[in-house]
Formats: structure tokens, C-alpha cells, sequence
């Protein structure tokens, strides 16, 4: 599967780094970023968007939220996809 070079995947790195992540996304022109968070980690994923949220305040829209399954292998594995947009 080739993924989108806008899509931020959530992992063990403290919440900042992805929060930064998209910031720099955002600030380079793109026109939207993806936070994905995948099984345990879809918490955080949330918490990622909320604080860019946060900090960027009315600057950015929440545009969709995209919630699935994976097969990797015999199981299946959880998602959520955050996409936002900058508004300015």
C-alpha cells in the first residue's frame, strides 16, 4: 500500500514530534495533513490533533475523520485518519 506523503503515522515518539510533524506539513505549503493512529496508539493520534488544535487555534479546520480496519495477516488491526487543513 503506498501512503500519502501528507499522512503523519503515530507511534512512540512523544505527542510533540507529531504535533511539530504537521506544523511543518501545514507551513510548507501542503493543503492538508493526515494523523493516522494505528491499534493501541489511536489515542494518541487524538491527542495529537487536539493539541494542534490547541496551538494553532482557529488557523486550522477539521476536515474529516476516517475510522477502519487492516488485515495484516490473520488479524485485524484498528485505525483513525485525521485530516485537517490549514484556514489562513
Amino acid at each position: 500500500m503506498i501512503r500519502d506523503p501528507n499522512t503523519i503515522i503515530v507511534g512512540r515518539k512523544p505527542r510533540d514530534d507529531y504535533v511539530l510533524a504537521a506544523i511543518v506539513l501545514l507551513n510548507q505549503g501542503a493543503d492538508y495533513a493526515v494523523i493516522r493512529g494505528q491499534g493501541d496508539l489511536i489515542y494518541k493520534a487524538v491527542d495529537v490533533y487536539n493539541l494542534l488544535a490547541e496551538r494553532l487555534g482557529s488557523s486550522i479546520e477539521l476536515v474529516d475523520v476516517n475510522i477502519g480496519s487492516d488485515k495484516a495477516g490473520s488479524r485485524r488491526i484498528s485505525y483513525i485518519e485525521i485530516k485537517v487543513k490549514r484556514t489562513i
